[in-house]
């Protein structure tokens, strides 16, 4: 079988567990992020300054080199060197990085906790984009406070970011993405030029909810593995019917994880929507919400077999692979095998633009993906 060489709109990095106890004072490290497994590893309790919150853990078969299981991880995946044995076996060449457990910073709610710790696991994570441009890590925005948020923004863009990660939804109790509140935040992110990084699955959580558990009952795992992907077509809608893309033309959004033919849905929708209903819409927008989308919005899918219809049927054109390098639920282990049964028989054009193209775009000061083996 010969080798697709793709870059990935979704992959993590495997966060050290004395990040937060080597860079902070004790008295904060202790509130940041942590995990504790059961004994018999079926259920995971995060704690976040002073939050307990329990879910029931992935089961995966991964094993490493002396046949033990890896929990939640591919071999390379914590270590910026030996990653790359893993991403050059299974044709993978540059990623757009999120954090793993610092996705658990949005359920902090001391907006001088977050910042710290958001300082801390940039800075940490910064060292894998110094080591390779193969790797885009995207920042961790500290969102309790719009100030320290600007103030994080340009810190590391000046660092050499190139991606900023933000929860799908704001901090509990903060307004949502449509009011004016984060106007100074999206002025910020365009003026970096930082593109801004949605992921699925990363609502803010307290004590009294369980993550990713929306539903129960027959049929809650499919279920609530469907609504994770909504929060990230949310967050853009708002950004779009609020005209944060009108006023700030040249910011780009990625939503990784959620798929990619709901973009074209979206817009349809957002268009009949703006013409039919148009006397209750505000703020009126210089162009439809569509070419909004089309044009600033992009989205990440792993095994959708719809998804390269966005592009060769639909005409969506920002669509990205990813391979949610080393979750359970990614590709590791049968990546060729995955691209070759979504892009075989597929146009050229739309293979290059899905595998390559559109991640190129967002980052061009990635080296290009090597031309594929045959």
């Amino acid at each position: 079988m010969s080798k697709i060489w793709a870059n990935s709109g979704d992959s993590h990095l495997v966060e050290p567990a004395d990040l937060f106890t080597s860079s902070l004072p004790a008295s904060l490290a202790a509130r940041m992020p942590r995990s504790e497994k059961d004994a018999d590893g079926q259920w995971e309790t995060v704690h976040v300054d002073g939050q307990a919150i329990r879910r029931k853990m992935p089961r995966g078969t991964l094993t490493d080199a002396d046949g033990r299981t890896v929990d939640d991880r591919a071999p390379g995946a914590n270590d910026m060197k030996l990653r790359f044995v893993d991403l050059d076996a299974e044709g993978i060449w540059a990623e757009l990085v999120y954090p793993s457990i610092g996705i658990w910073m949005s359920s902090i709610q001391d907006p001088d906790l977050l910042a710290a710790g958001c300082r801390a696991i940039n800075d940490w994570a910064f060292e894998y984009q110094r080591f390779s441009p193969r790797y885009v890590c995207t920042a961790t925005i500290p969102l309790l406070s719009v100030d320290t948020a600007v103030a994080e923004i340009h810190r590391v863009a000046d660092m050499g970011f190139k991606a900023a990660y933000l929860s799908v939804a704001p901090p509990l109790g903060v307004d949502d993405w449509h009011y004016d509140l984060w106007e100074p935040m999206w002025s910020a992110l365009a003026e970096t030029g930082l593109v801004i990084a949605f992921h699925i699955g990363t609502e803010p959580h307290d004590a009294t909810t369980s993550h990713g558990a929306y539903f129960r009952g027959p049929g809650g795992a499919l279920i609530n593995y469907t609504e994770t992907t909504y929060g990230g077509q949310r967050a853009v809608t708002k950004m779009i019917a609020s005209g944060v893309f009108d006023r700030h033309p040249s910011l780009k959004a990625i939503v990784s994880e959620g798929g990619a033919t709901w973009g074209p849905f979206v817009a349809d929708r957002l268009d009949e929507a703006y013409r039919q209903h148009g006397s209750a819409v505000r703020p009126k927008l210089g162009r439809l919400p569509s070419e909004y989308l089309y044009e600033n919005v992009y989205a990440s899918f792993q095994h959708d077999r719809s998804a390269v219809a966005a592009v060769s049927a639909m005409g969506w054109q920002n669509v990205l692979w990813g391979s949610d390098y080393p979750h359970l639920e990614g590709t590791f282990g049968h990546t060729q095998e995955t691209l070759h049964g979504l892009f075989d028989g597929v146009a050229p054009e739309v293979r290059k633009r899905v595998t390559v193209g559109a991640f190129a775009e967002l980052f061009p000061h990635v080296p290009p993906a090597p031309a594929d083996e045959a």
